[in-house]
């Protein structure tokens, strides 16, 4: 089982003390518990590359959850690959669920987990989705905590390939201020050397690096991601104090297709 949340090492203790009732020493992984407070769409993005790796039927558990005690429904969800998915249904669980090949999602019932009681309203990491998960690494199917239903997904928009570029979003910000963004490392060419970057205000055309060392230290690059994903960095320093852009900011990149390198010609 793997665990990951914004709440901080203090609360996520108390939900870990649920699941240690219920699960053998050493079967619970805690991925992170200091994901951005409240940020929701970064989350997903993050906990989709740290969990898709596990093994095949692990259980994950992932509680960012702004509208806890609210309208938001708690859901498993029963991916294809036999791995199951605990925590709100805001959409924090979708590229997840997407890239273990999708899967049904079920209703979690309070009533139907057992002796467990629920204290209050704002802690439902520890009052619901501890003791859904505990049950289900036991073997309880995800249809007998309660009905299927239908996972809200959020209104974000994909990133879009454009001719000569692409745009998307910042998708993530790690701990170093790197701005790491949601439009695939893929889509550049091969041998684009510079790439045109907007992002708010900043009109910038940046070196395309293998690795931070090519950058040189202090230097403002563009390289492709531990995510897949193109990423904005300062060697050795923080892009996002740099360029001053949050989660969610829409970044354009722009290249061009280098000319074929001229072929040499026979001579006689």
């Amino acid at each position: 089982m793997t665990l990951s949340t914004d709440l901080g090492s203090a609360y996520a203790a108390q939900m870990k003390a649920v699941l240690a009732h219920h699960l053998l020493p050493g079967r619970i992984v805690d991925l992170t518990h200091d994901l951005h407070p409240h940020g929701v769409e970064e989350a997903a993005f993050v906990v989709r590359a740290m969990a898709e790796r596990f093994p095949a039927g692990s259980v994950h558990v992932v509680v960012v959850d702004p509208g806890v005690g609210g309208r938001r429904h708690p859901v498993a969800v029963a991916c294809k690959d036999g791995s199951v998915l605990v925590g709100p249904d805001n959409g924090v669980l979708i590229p997840l669920a997407e890239a273990l090949g999708g899967g049904r999602a079920y209703l979690i019932d309070p009533t139907r987990l057992g002796a467990s009681a629920r204290i209050g309203t704002t802690f439902d990491g520890r009052d619901i989705f501890a003791p859904a998960a505990a049950r289900l690494a036991r073997g309880v199917s995800p249809g007998d905590l309660g009905r299927p239903t239908t996972l809200v997904r959020p209104r974000a928009i994909p990133a879009r390939r454009r001719e000569g570029g692409g745009e998307g979003s910042i998708a993530h910000i790690d701990r170093f201020g790197n701005l790491v963004t949601d439009v695939p490392t893929a889509w550049v060419p091969t041998g684009v050397a510079t790439v045109g970057v907007r992002l708010g205000r900043t009109r910038r055309q940046l070196p395309f690096v293998t690795s931070y060392e090519a950058g040189g230290r202090g230097r403002l690059v563009l390289l492709g991601s531990s995510f897949g994903s193109l990423e904005l960095a300062v060697v050795e320093g923080r892009a996002v104090d740099r360029l001053g852009a949050g989660v969610g900011a829409p970044v354009r990149f722009l290249w061009r297709i280098p000319p074929p390198r001229p072929g040499r010609r026979n001579r006689k």
